[in-house]
């Protein structure tokens, strides 16, 4: 007989309803509809993630008014591109169990907190959250809302999530006794965007092996760490402190994959500098750009404050011209701040200033 996902009661083999509390106990695949066993993640016939779309209600609410009008205003435009994306899946490892012998109502106290965190980690970095498990959360960055960084948000979303959940849990352990630990698992790939309700349910296809990949990062990381793959090492290198895991055997894929772990974030704030992590080429050209700014400062030494704006198209070597000027002779016996705002610091008032 299967076990309900609300209140552990043994029900009869054959039984569709648990007889105690009501819950239905097989989960109907979204893809191929067949039945699976409440326990699954991963429908057992095609492969397909099971969880249960968020209702209606909590996802547009849960969604900050902000990220809504942007989804809503672009919708016809974001429906059937293909995106490149950074999927993350977060999960509370063991949670069931570790509260199996509770009343189902106030083991459900202790874990939708954790829940809000995850889905707040995600918002703060203007990813969307596109299913919510009972014990976990799958979410996107870089789709419907295209972002370039969606590799570098998804990683800042995962090690915030952690953060605020570690925070949470100290609480949860001393008042109950109980650990609580997520683990999250991250991969960049293609998806298809299929359609965007309302409601801001979003249907997707995924390309490949894009979101079965991020599931089995998150299903082999240790319970209060981050796993990604090397697609989003590519991304995100520079921004994001990681430890080699090394080549891992997935189930269903032919070839074994690099891992890392992320366990912090890096020192690099800006594509330049994660570019002189790596090694720039050389710097040449910009002498009148450069002379102009010996000037300034020279006025500056002496007294006289200055302010110097440079702009240009993207990609032209703005960030390049700085990094260059801070690092030369010019400079010397200054003391340099810097500050910047970054695309997803939106939502945070006075940023540069903090961050300053």
């Amino acid at each position: 007989g299967l076990h309900s996902p609300r209140c552990r009661h043994k029900n009869p083999p054959g039984v569709k309803f648990c007889g105690e509390c009501g819950a239905r106990l097989e989960g109907l695949c979204p893809s191929c509809k067949a039945a699976n066993p409440p326990t699954n993640k991963f429908c057992g016939q095609c492969g397909a993630p099971l969880g249960q779309p968020l209702n209606v209600t909590s996802l547009q609410a849960s969604t900050p008014k902000h990220l809504a009008e942007k989804i809503v205003t672009s919708k016809s435009a974001l429906e059937g591109e293909r995106k490149h994306v950074t999927i993350l899946f977060a999960d509370i490892k063991g949670s069931m169990e570790l509260l199996a012998d509770r009343d189902p109502e106030e083991a459900r106290k202790l874990l939708d907190p954790v829940l809000e965190h995850m889905i707040d980690a995600v918002h703060r970095y203007e990813g969307t959250v596109n299913q919510v498990m009972g014990d976990g959360i799958m979410a996107l960055f870089g789709a419907p809302l295209a972002h370039e960084d969606h590799a570098v948000r998804a990683c800042y979303a995962a090690l915030k999530m952690q953060e605020s959940v570690k925070r949470y849990a100290e609480g949860v352990r001393r008042s109950e006794g109980i650990p609580i630990q997520i683990r999250v698992g991250l991969n960049s790939g293609e998806v298809v965007v299929r359609s965007i309700g309302s409601d801001l349910k979003m249907d997707y296809t995924a390309v490949g092996q894009t979101t079965h990949l991020a599931a089995r990062m998150e299903q082999m990381a240790m319970p209060g760490s981050i796993l990604m793959s090397a697609n989003i090492l590519r991304l995100a290198e520079g921004y994001v402190q990681v430890k080699p895991v090394g080549p891992v055997n997935v189930k269903g894929m032919s070839e074994s994959v690099e891992v890392y772990e992320v366990t912090g974030a890096g020192s690099a704030r800006t594509r330049v500098q994660a570019a002189a992590g790596r090694g720039l080429t050389r710097f040449i050209g910009r002498d009148v750009e450069t002379e102009q700014l010996r000037k300034v400062l020279e006025q500056a030494r002496k007294g006289h404050g200055q302010v110097v704006a440079v702009m240009g198209e993207p990609g032209v070597g703005k960030s390049r011209l700085f990094y260059e000027f801070m690092h030369s002779h010019h400079t010397e016996g200054c003391l340099i701040i810097e500050s910047g705002s970054v695309s997803y610091g939106k939502a945070t008032p006075y940023l540069p200033v903090i961050d300053l």
